[in-house]
């Protein structure tokens, strides 16, 4: 039978999961759901659409349009997560999908595709491979396993962390969260998201997230947004106050959810990725992890280059050095009209 690209409807969700499910190379990030969330929480128009013969799926590709008068027009796959590009049965699947995005290209006037694969392969791209790596690995049902696998040095602060009689607490409250987490990145100088898009990620993905809250004293102190899909638990938004680090409570909050996770079941923990020479990229090696970089693929209209929109570039320097000095309320009205743009 012959191959049809069909653009995803309401109707279509469901068949999409279980054939994200099914595939070994099918992430979290290629769920359906996230096309609700990308729209209603930034109004970028998105393109998910997937291969279909004989009436079956036979692959998938989420993809969305960004447009930005400070970074451009770009179709990505996915935006605002880890891992994207064309899930498909087979690479002759994978390049009808990745030929469609090069037509929507050309009729959005998009100045480039971008893939967030895990892997390099597909034909006629330019691969970019030092910018990211991502941090995966395997978790025992045993935590006294788990915690000697991180090195000896980092152990001790989560040691302290339990010493210091921290607790942890199993919440869906992203108001809470957010506040954690808005002043934790503009203390990095990033902009931050809007409540509005926190609240989208528990609203769709409900059964599959959760935060976890460290309190000190009954004070929030630090918290983390994460996913489960499949055997893997995937901690993707983190933050904590000033006081956190003191406290030993950002490592104390990754081993309580490490525990609880392979408590329930899960047998991978996805760290997710970091730039590569920051300080987040150094706190996941010294977990113990070891990154894996990430292959993420471009396809350019003539005359334009692979983007730099990354915090070591010289460019964006002042700006960062400036946004640490924001009042806090002014950074949060601020923030989610830049951050919808970077993806």
């Amino acid at each position: 039978m012959a191959l049809i690209i069909r653009e995803l409807e309401s109707k279509h969700e469901s068949a999409w999961d279980d054939f994200v499910d099914m595939m070994p190379d099918g992430t979290f990030f290629h769920r359906a759901g996230w096309r609700q969330v990308i729209e209603q929480s930034f109004g970028h128009r998105s393109y998910y659409v997937f291969a279909e013969q004989d009436g079956a799926i036979v692959g998938v590709l989420p993809l969305v349009h960004l447009r930005s008068l400070l970074f451009g027009s770009r179709l990505i796959s996915a935006p605002f997560c880890v891992y994207g590009g064309p899930l498909a049965s087979d690479i002759g699947i994978a390049q009808a999908l990745t030929e469609y995005s090069l037509g929507l290209m050309q009729r959005t006037e998009a100045k480039l595709v971008e893939f967030r694969t895990r892997e390099p392969g597909l034909q006629g791209s330019e691969t970019r491979s030092d910018l990211y790596a991502t941090f995966r690995r395997p978790i025992e049902r045993d935590p006294e396993k788990n915690l000697k696998a991180i090195p000896r040095k980092q152990r001790a602060v989560v040691r302290k962390g339990i010493q210091n009689r921290l607790k942890a607490e199993i919440t869906q409250d992203t108001d809470r969260f957010h506040r954690i987490y808005a002043e934790s990145v503009r203390d990095l100088g990033t902009p931050v998201f809007s409540r509005r898009y926190f609240r989208a990620l528990m609203d769709r993905f409900r059964n599959c997230s959760e935060i976890l809250t460290v309190l000190d004293g009954g004070k929030p102190t630090s918290a983390v947004l994460s996913f489960f899909f499949r055997n893997e638990v995937l901690p993707y938004y983190g933050g904590g106050t000033p006081r956190a680090r003191h406290l030993g409570a950002n490592d104390f909050m990754y081993w309580e959810l490490m525990t609880r996770a392979a408590d329930r079941g899960a047998r991978l923990f996805d760290f997710g990725r970091s730039k590569i020479g920051t300080g987040s990229f150094a706190f996941k090696k010294n977990w113990g992890f070891e990154p894996e970089p990430l292959h993420y693929q471009y396809w350019l209209q003539p005359g334009r280059e692979i983007p730099d929109h990354n915090p070591l570039n010289p460019k964006y320097r002042t700006m960062i050095a400036a946004w640490k000095r924001l009042p806090l309320p002014i950074a949060n009205i601020i923030g989610p009209a830049i951050v919808r743009g970077i993806g």
